[in-house]
């Protein structure tokens, strides 16, 4: 694997809307919430920023857990308006981390940054595919490696992007007053961006209660005896 070196934007807001407002974060597979597996598999960052709800992610794993180690330092903040989509979720991401490296005089940070949403159980393996591609495909490829499915639909919520170069997606797309409910798709659109299958099932991901049911996910909010229908937030976006 790649010892590339990243930093990580977790998406963790969002309405939940086709789950009856249950947090997508707070549902159970193998035992971890998916929030838990999401930071789990941006283990390798240097630091990792959750924009959303942290409730569903404990401290640390217990010590019977055989997990990757949690980030040295975890950041949460949200994105402004609340419930503005991906797009501003991933721009606040950006915002916390810059600021988190310019009170510690580490400069402009790391050079890419992973962005990954907590709906996708399995996203580990999609993370550890690009890392491995990430090296031989960096000239090929300026702007980073993006998750593709076997079936060829890209997942662009699993991806590896050059950190100046989404910087200036943000901002660009601010600049338009587009940033706020805008797409992931367009903000990344000025970037060179690679596709890298991944293994199969590594970006499926939860929108719906099928979803849920399908991929084999504890179908109730795990967290403090809420039922399924309590209301939370979720993956960055409003679905």
């Amino acid at each position: 694997m790649s010892s590339l070196a990243f930093d990580a934007v977790v998406l963790a807001g969002g309405k939940s809307s086709r789950l009856g407002g249950t947090p997508k974060q707070s549902l159970v597979f193998q035992g971890q919430t998916l929030l838990e597996r999401a930071v789990a598999a941006a283990a390798g960052a240097g630091l990792t920023v959750v924009v959303g709800d942290t409730d569903f992610l404990p401290n640390r794993p217990p010590v019977a857990q055989p997990l990757p180690a949690w980030p040295a330092t975890l950041l949460t903040c949200r994105e402004e308006p609340r419930f503005a989509g991906p797009a501003a979720a991933i721009a606040a991401g950006l915002e916390a981390l810059a600021a988190h490296h310019a009170r510690t005089g580490n400069g402009g940070g790391a050079p890419y940054t992973l962005v990954l949403a907590c709906d996708m159980p399995s996203a580990s393996q999609a993370v550890a595919a690009l890392l491995d591609a990430l090296g031989p495909s960096m000239e090929r490829a300026s702007g980073g490696v993006m998750a593709c499915a076997e079936d060829g639909r890209a997942q662009p919520l699993s991806g590896f992007y050059r950190t100046s170069e989404l910087s200036k997606a943000c901002k660009a797309l601010a600049a338009r007053d587009a940033l706020v409910n805008g797409s992931v798709r367009a903000l990344l659109a000025s970037l060179d961006v690679q596709l890298v299958t991944v293994p199969a099932g590594s970006t499926a991901d939860v929108d719906t209660w099928d979803d849920v049911a399908a991929l084999g996910i504890a179908a109730g909010n795990q967290h403090e005896g809420q039922d399924r229908h309590s209301g939370g937030t979720n993956v960055g976006g409003n679905s």
